[in-house]
């Protein structure tokens, strides 16, 4: 999957990974690119960055119709979209209490909503075009807790593993009919997500630069893998927790009674 000639669709663009994404993937000759994001004003400044060949979107991403509507401008615009980075997500804690309990209801319902269901309401916004006419693809930023776990965080796990499994059933279901899927699944990158978590267990392999990832990503879907891990640390581990499951489960114990230990804090 390459981006040169490509009309592109990122969301999550006004900042970190998607604004590093969109402006090299225009630095490599997309055609068109869709700047999404709730800040309006941030996706506004990426686009306006980019020059002509970028639009800012405001979008929910949870908001169906709202995708639907996007994409049918994006259409009218400059044509059908060939490549739908889904890269929009949230994230909360377990703080204070460092409890699996502690996260309400309503902060559950809403990371289901963006961090999995979004990538639902967007892929059915452009499947049935991508399958017509071949060549395009479906990228979900899932995350390395999505093959991990991110210790402190048991709503984000969670759906991040859900982001996994429904890039790989996708891959399943299509890639035989030429749509291009891969699962992003980084560590740490520096961006407002990541900001003042320089301590943190995501971080525990340091902070990696946005358009240092940028290039590794569009390196790896240019080689077609499905698994993109920006991060060389990640596979090492993977194969550590399949090896031995009960072994890695120990090792992530001993690491969030460190992160408590030197930190005051798992996360």
């Amino acid at each position: 999957m390459d981006v040169k000639d490509k009309i592109i669709v990122i969301t999550g663009g006004a900042s970190g990974i998607g604004k590093a994404l969109s402006e090299l993937f225009a630095a490599e000759g997309a055609k068109f690119i869709a700047v999404a994001d709730m800040d309006k004003s941030g996706a506004e400044a990426v686009a306006a960055g980019i020059g002509g060949q970028a639009k800012a979107y405001s979008l929910d991403v949870t908001d169906e119709a709202a995708v639907s509507s996007m994409v049918d401008d994006i259409v009218a615009r400059a044509g059908p979209v060939d490549l739908y980075f889904s890269n929009a997500g949230i994230f909360f804690s377990d703080s204070p209490s460092w409890s699996a309990t502690q996260q309400t209801n309503a902060q559950w319902e809403k990371i289901w909503q963006v961090n999995v269901y979004a990538h639902v309401h967007a892929l059915r916004a452009v499947l049935p075009s991508m399958l017509e006419r071949g060549g395009c693809g479906f990228i979900v930023t899932a995350s390395a807790a999505g093959l991990l776990s991110q210790i402190g965080d048991i709503s984000y796990s969670t759906t991040k593993h859900a982001a996994v499994g429904f890039a790989e059933s996708l891959a399943i279901s299509h890639g035989d009919d030429g749509l291009y899927v891969a699962a992003l699944c980084p560590q740490a990158v520096k961006s407002k997500m990541t900001a003042g978590a320089e301590d943190s267990s995501a971080a525990g392999d340091g902070l990696m630069e946005a358009d240092e990832f940028a290039r590794r990503v569009l390196s790896q879907m240019q080689e077609g893998r499905f698994m993109i891990r920006p991060h060389p640390e990640v596979e090492g581990y993977f194969k550590h927790k399949a090896n031995d499951y009960d072994r890695w489960i120990g090792g992530m114990r001993k690491f969030r009674r460190h992160q408590l230990e030197t930190t005051g804090r798992p996360v």
